[in-house]
């Protein structure tokens, strides 16, 4: 795993394949085809997993967040500096 902390906690569903990563350097080692970012449209798909309790986010519930709503566990907020790779902006 590339991100070490309590608060990388999700996995996202890569558009490309519909696998899980924890991060983009995973699915980079894992795959032979490039990732896709999610577009704009298809911000209501569930793409992102909370590790602490499973809960499915939607792409645009993830980003208005910084903890699950299901059971409050944090989220790292520094993963907004990578949302461009995973997502449309």
């Amino acid at each position: 795993m590339h991100y070490r902390s309590a608060k990388d906690i999700v996995a996202i569903k890569f558009a490309c394949c519909g696998r899980y990563y924890p991060c983009h350097l995973c699915h980079e080692e894992a795959e032979t085809h490039r990732a896709r970012q999610w577009s704009l449209r298809e911000r209501g798909t569930k793409a992102i997993l909370c590790g602490a309790c499973e809960t499915e986010l939607s792409i645009v519930d993830y980003l208005a967040t910084d903890r699950c709503p299901s059971c409050s566990a944090l989220f790292n907020e520094r993963c907004s500096l990578h949302a461009h790779l995973y997502f449309e902006m």
